[in-house]
């Protein structure tokens, strides 16, 4: 049987921990999957990340950049040295991931040749979910987090269908998706090599978005399958949702996205919201929107 090439590239910048159980659930998949690859990326971090997993993990190619390169840069460089290595497929993971077994059930999407890029359905990481007391103990690490997403584009907003909801099989068929999140994320290598790697100008947040649409756009489909499944610990290497730094690179970066590929009414939209926030915002969201204006992207710095 003939396995197709694919390179996991997980990026790490003080996670540690998280990546090291992260890769551990990935051995159960490496055994099974010959021409699965797995590099890590480590963005300069100062936790010994990279000693520690060249310890536990001689399977794993580890890449330090020597600086935070954010989500787009870091993945950038693991997607140009699976290049060097002749990849088929692309997964983009997440470090604050644990994934099922069967993970790779994704790649049996793109045996429709229209398909460009697959994404798993992702639960919650078990007890850490938004609203845990709502559920019964059984339910834990069954609560969606993702199962294909929807783009409202009247108001610029981009949101995972069945976020919340306890899996109970009401999104077990495959189906197309507005969107693929970034926390995995398949594609294949010659389509990156036709229409750009991920845009280094958002630094992270709203790459994977982006992507999608450019991969769109170059006449591929997006798709969402079910039986690829991994668990997500969410927001991690920004602090967490509702953190200054979240709140920052989403506010820029949804002007970003915004005017690059909403209707001209949603573009005007924006453009008054980003005025109101800029007047009666909180400071954080205010600098977004400067650095916006002014075309201040990359890395945030104070």
């Amino acid at each position: 049987m003939k396995f197709s090439s694919v390179y996991a590239i997980i990026l790490n910048w003080n996670g540690k921990a998280d990546t090291l159980e992260c890769l551990s659930s990935l051995v159960a998949v490496y055994k099974d999957y010959p021409s699965l690859s797995v590099v890590v990326v480590d963005n300069g971090s100062t936790d010994g990340s990279i000693k520690e997993i060249k310890n536990k993990f001689s399977w794993v190619h580890c890449i330090d950049t020597g600086k935070n390169l954010g989500f787009s840069g870091g993945n950038n460089i693991g997607i140009s040295y699976a290049e060097e290595k002749k990849a088929e497929y692309i997964w983009f993971l997440n470090n604050d991931t644990v994934v099922d077994s069967n993970v790779l059930s994704a790649l049996s999407s793109f045996q429709d040749t229209t398909v460009g890029a697959v994404g798993s359905k992702i639960y919650f990481y078990r007890g850490l979910e938004f609203h845990k007391n709502r559920y019964q103990q059984k339910d834990l690490g069954h609560v969606l987090w993702y199962a294909g997403g929807s783009i409202d584009w009247k108001n610029m907003l981009a949101s995972h269908r069945g976020v919340n909801e306890v899996d109970q099989g009401q999104y077990d068929s495959e189906a197309e998706s507005d969107f693929i999140t970034g926390c995995s994320f398949f594609t294949r290598l010659d389509i990156l090599k036709s229409i750009g790697f991920l845009d280094e100008s958002y630094f992270m947040y709203m790459e994977d978005l982006d992507l999608s649409l450019r991969i769109q756009q170059a006449g591929f489909k997006t798709v969402y399958n079910p039986a690829s499944i991994v668990w997500h610990k969410n927001a991690s290497s920004s602090g967490g949702s509702g953190s200054s730094l979240h709140e920052y690179y989403q506010t820029r970066n949804r002007l970003k996205i915004g005017m690059k590929y909403a209707p001209l009414r949603t573009k005007f939209a924006l453009l008054r919201e980003g005025i109101r926030i800029f007047t009666r915002g909180a400071s954080i969201k205010k600098r977004a929107v400067f650095d916006f204006l002014k075309g201040n992207m990359g890395q945030y710095h104070e």
